[in-house]
């Protein structure tokens, strides 16, 4: 008599669902993720980790195979059962901006970055977005944004801990990622320094390169940010001026040389209460700085 054969447990399920996604077999995988979710949730167990872990990776095998409308619905599912998770965000934020819906793309991204500051994807999404939002909806972008949801300071502790509680037999691996980024701390810098050497032979295009590929490696460092934007105001190329002033800003919100260089560019573009808007922010800061005053007189004269 043929033994009865015994059905997986959602655990078995997962694992599974595991072993296609990494051999590329992305609907296999979010077929056994559905079988999993099904199961778990018919236990009546209160599991909500790991419903939204198996909800993230369903969302992670219809990301794969180009279905952006689900992956977006078990995102958002993930997320209502744990709140701030980074995978669940990056995800979400991927699908919909191959959607093109860039505003929900930018805030997701953002929110991952509220979460930990240190994570590439987030960075270059968020740039990515930046670019396309300033493209479609032109320099008041930011206006038409929904809200961006503020991270408890919880979640980010968490994060934190996550982050440096590593066991004893990785410490090594944790040793070699810090010296890596050291390394790049120390190219980054270098790389900004050959920039402002290039900008005093006035050799602006040469100079973009190197703040370019010093922000790659150090995307938080402010001073790139504003001189590689003084590089573009020097070619006339007013719309990444402001984009680059617009990264300072989120990194230092009163820093005067970001404010005055964003100004300038507002002006080149026509934009002039949006560059009075800055200016007025500027001499809040610094009251007496005169290449200020000077330029809203001029400003105010053209309008």
């Amino acid at each position: 008599m043929p033994q009865k054969r015994r059905s997986q447990s959602w655990t078995e399920l997962k694992e599974a669902g595991n072993g296609c996604f990494k051999s590329g077999q992305y609907g296999e995988a979010a077929a056994l993720y559905s079988q999993a979710i099904a199961l778990l949730e018919k236990s009546g167990k209160k599991n909500d980790e790991a419903l939204s872990i198996l909800y993230s990776n369903r969302a992670a095998s219809y990301l794969k195979d180009g279905n952006c409308t689900e992956c977006v619905k078990d995102c958002t599912t993930s997320l209502d059962l744990v709140p701030f998770g980074i995978k669940a965000l990056l995800r979400r934020a991927a699908a919909y901006e191959a959607m093109e819906r860039y505003r929900l793309a930018y805030v997701d991204y953002k929110t991952v970055l509220q979460i930990d500051c240190n994570i590439p994807a987030a960075h270059d999404g968020t740039n990515r977005m930046t670019k396309a939002l300033t493209d479609q909806d032109g320099l008041a972008w930011r206006e038409k944004l929904p809200p961006i949801p503020t991270v408890p300071l919880a979640v980010r502790e968490k994060a934190s801990q996550t982050a440096t509680s590593i066991p004893p037999a990785q410490q090594n691996g944790t040793n070699q990622r810090e010296r890596a980024r050291d390394d790049s701390s120390k190219r980054a810098l270098s790389l900004k320094e050959e920039g402002n050497a290039l900008v005093k032979k006035g050799e602006h295009k040469k100079a973009i390169e190197k703040y370019t590929q010093s922000l790659k490696l150090n995307p938080t460092e402010v001073t790139t940010y504003t001189n590689r934007a003084l590089c573009y105001l020097s070619l006339k190329m007013y719309k990444e001026a402001v984009q680059d002033c617009v990264e300072a800003l989120r990194l230092d919100s009163s820093n005067v040389k970001a404010l005055y260089r964003r100004a300038q560019a507002h002006k080149e573009l026509k934009d002039y209460k949006a560059c009075v808007d800055d200016l007025n922010a500027l001499l809040k800061i610094e009251p007496k700085n005169t290449a200020a005053q000077k330029l809203k007189l001029e400003v105010q004269k053209i309008k």
